[in-house]
């Protein structure tokens, strides 16, 4: 006597499955689109975004500019296609941690306190994308 095991096609795989393949891409996604639209913002006003820098006291201001353009326009990108995306979150995850505690840190604001908060959510996101990876449809899977 044989036990043969029913094999699953692609057309009879369960909408829950589909869902769990899905769910990070979009996870990456949304996050992503964070992180390009502040981005643009900061490409087409970078007097304005390097005055800000200062504002706070960061030295080489223009450095920080470039740094945060490379996190937030690269690493969107790259967070969306999904390549490297565990180093790319944890980077992005750790530029937004130090994002909030540099630009948020007054906390008796009321609009600082939950521009800080959300900082910190966000990096939570990413790190759940640093602990399980970018999912079946991520340029990572295919390695």
């Amino acid at each position: 006597m044989t036990i043969s095991t029913p094999t699953a096609s692609a057309s009879s795989l369960p909408m829950a499955s589909i869902a769990a393949d899905a769910a990070p891409l979009a996870g990456r996604v949304l996050l992503a689109g964070l992180f390009l639209v502040s981005g643009y913002g900061k490409l087409i006003a970078p007097t304005m975004t390097i005055g800000y820098i200062q504002s706070v006291g960061l030295p080489v201001p223009e450095l920080s500019y470039m740094m945060a353009l490379l996190v937030e326009l690269v690493g969107g990108l790259a967070l969306i296609i999904g390549f490297q995306t565990r180093l790319v979150a944890l980077a992005m995850a750790i530029f937004t941690v130090l994002t909030a505690v540099t630009f948020h840190n007054n906390l008796t604001d009321l609009d600082q306190y939950f521009h800080f908060f959300k900082n910190i959510s966000i990096a939570g996101g990413l790190l759940q994308i640093v602990a399980f990876g970018g999912g079946r449809f991520s340029l990572d899977a295919r390695r």
